[in-house]
């Protein structure tokens, strides 16, 4: 009896660790994507022609600091632009004027959201949108443009170039 009380308290810990675990990996995905505290967030939608890269939980940054996360993301059917709802720090004082534009951190690093903060003395509210958007820049795209030109070389035009002779009698 006493083995058999032993086996379950063990598959008792066991099982009370995957939960813990699984507990904290929602807690974690649901906090990252802006939906953990509705008091402290605000928030911000804006349409992009491109969101390449961009994903929920994805970092919104102002002067490199994140200040938010993408906490939705939608495509509008009338205008064909991908619109995204920013999670955005509540006590931040952004201007209405700001602008934002999806950028990365290098060649190879990871897509952002940059914020740049506007001259305006009203401030972004709760359902603000944000006007003056930026898409992500497709760079396999930029790659393969840059390797199809390399192959257009000019003629050659070193007939024409070269000077023609000229013989005095």
């Amino acid at each position: 009896m006493r083995d058999l009380w032993r086996e379950n308290i063990g598959e008792a810990l066991i099982g009370l660790v995957v939960v813990l675990v699984a507990g904290w990996f929602i807690y974690t995905a649901w906090a990252r994507t802006g939906g953990g505290g509705v008091g402290d967030t605000m928030h911000v939608s804006g349409q992009f022609p491109s969101v390449v890269g961009v994903t929920l939980g994805t970092d919104v940054r102002v002067a490199g600091i994140k200040v938010g996360a993408v906490a939705a993301q939608r495509l509008d059917p009338e205008s064909f632009q991908a619109e995204l709802t920013l999670a955005l720090d509540s006590k931040l004082k952004i201007p209405s004027d700001s602008s934002a534009a999806i950028t990365s951190e290098g060649l190879m690093g990871g897509t952002y959201i940059s914020l740049l903060p506007g001259g305006s003395e009203t401030m972004l509210k709760n359902g603000d949108i944000i006007l003056d958007t930026q898409g992500s820049m497709d760079m396999m795209g930029l790659v393969g443009q840059m390797i199809n030109r390399t192959g257009d070389a000019p003629a050659d035009d070193s007939k024409a170039a070269a000077p023609a002779s000229t013989t005095t009698p």
